[in-house]
């Protein structure tokens, strides 16, 4: 909860585990040039004064603190997150690497300092686990500067905004309301950690055919939608239906026709995965381990799961896995049409040409080309995988 700043300043109560503790967000007074927190000798009681004083005429009474800080904000970014400087990067590898408030610092109002250092970690971490398992490429690894360094500055811009909307608000006298409504309106993905989108580059497709799935978008988190698993018609998350294990996934959305055919656009697809030599399943995926250990390959239909046989599917989508060669038959799911939510509705999915949609391991799609584009699929891994022994 944001308290609209008044004289006083601004305060956020954020509600913390077990339904009796809050953390709150005090705004001190701003800190003369040069002047450090310490000169001011500042106690908890005084940040609960301050604290009273914004939330008049309520009161506010505070029994025990478990734990309190004072620190100045200070909105900073490095110019690196990695120790090769950009001159050299086309000569060597990375070997340092720096994440979190080692490498960005803001205020706390967005809500942004832990979740943004998470998905740092999380996107350095797949990559050095790709590299370490000799599946991609070293150079791969100069890509989590590039990429975390651009959306660190986008959260400093955006902190340092909305900052300002509330150190305006404070001078005037009171929030205006409407305007911080509309900021806090515009921005809730982006303050809900779900806003990051990552620009063209070796892992990010082009945006050529973003038209066949239109909320799906290239370069932002997969977008999930509640399907039914053909398996055993359990209703469940497109996206929750996949773990965080490293895996790059493919998401072939089948148009109208019957996908078990043997002329349909998904079976096509399937043939080529799993013959031909340009298959990025067949290049990277080594032979000792599952046909889906690196690439997942994954399909939703536009029919109702009643309509399909699932024995008729490609043998793509019924691999035969594990020590026992059990067949998964968690790889293909169909809209629920009985609750009316139809993902090929809710993502902008084109039903007459259908599409596949690749997703990287941390969960942003990478690329949506039509399900005949076998060569820049083909193109997109070839960029930065290492072929299997």
């Amino acid at each position: 909860m944001a308290i609209p700043p008044t004289k006083d300043g601004s305060l956020l109560i954020i509600p913390r585990e077990g339904g009796y503790m809050v953390r709150l967000y005090v705004e001190l007074a701003k800190l003369d040039v040069g002047e450090r927190v310490a000169n001011r000798n500042i106690t908890a009681d005084d940040v609960i004064a301050k604290a009273q004083r914004i939330l008049k005429p309520h009161t506010l009474d505070v029994k025990e603190i478990a734990w309190w800080s004072v620190y100045e904000i200070g909105q900073r970014l490095t110019d690196k997150f990695d120790d090769v400087p950009e001159p050299e990067i086309a000569s060597r590898l990375p070997r340092i690497f720096i994440a979190g408030d080692a490498c960005h610092t803001h205020s706390p109002k967005a809500g942004q300092g832990m979740n943004v250092s998470m998905q740092d970690a999380f996107n350095l971490g797949w990559k050095l686990a790709a590299v370490l398992r000799g599946q991609c490429a070293p150079s791969l690894l100069h890509s989590y500067s590039a990429e975390r360094q651009a959306v660190a500055k986008e959260l400093i811009d955006f902190d340092r905004e909305w900052a300002g909307i509330l150190a305006s608000a404070a001078k005037a006298g009171g929030a205006d309301a409407a305007k911080t409504q509309d900021y806090f309106v515009r921005h809730g993905r982006y303050t809900a950690g779900t806003a990051t989108h990552y620009r063209p580059s070796l892992l990010t497709g082009a945006t050529t055919h973003q038209h066949l799935a239109e909320g799906l978008v290239i370069g932002t988190r997969f977008h999930s939608a509640p399907v039914i698993r053909l398996g055993d018609a359990k209703p469940v998350q497109l996206g929750h239906a996949s773990q965080a294990d490293g895996r790059f996934r493919i998401y072939a959305f089948s148009p109208a026709e019957n996908p078990a055919a043997s002329s349909s656009a998904i079976r096509a697809l399937c043939n080529f995965l799993a013959e031909s030599r340009e298959s990025p399943i067949r290049r990277y995926t080594p032979k000792s381990t599952d046909i889906d250990s690196v690439i997942d390959l994954r399909a939703v239909f536009q029919q109702d799961h009643r309509e399909l046989a699932i024995e008729a599917m490609p043998p793509m989508l019924l691999p035969s896995k594990g020590r026992y060669g059990l067949y998964d038959y968690e790889k293909m799911f169909c809209p629920d049409l009985k609750s009316g939510q139809d993902v090929f509705a809710m993502r902008g999915i084109d039903r007459k040409a259908g599409c596949m949609v690749v997703v990287r391991p941390d969960q942003y799609v990478a690329a949506v080309l039509p399900l005949d584009e076998f060569a820049a699929l083909a193109s997109y891994f070839d960029g930065f995988m290492l072929q299997a022994n």
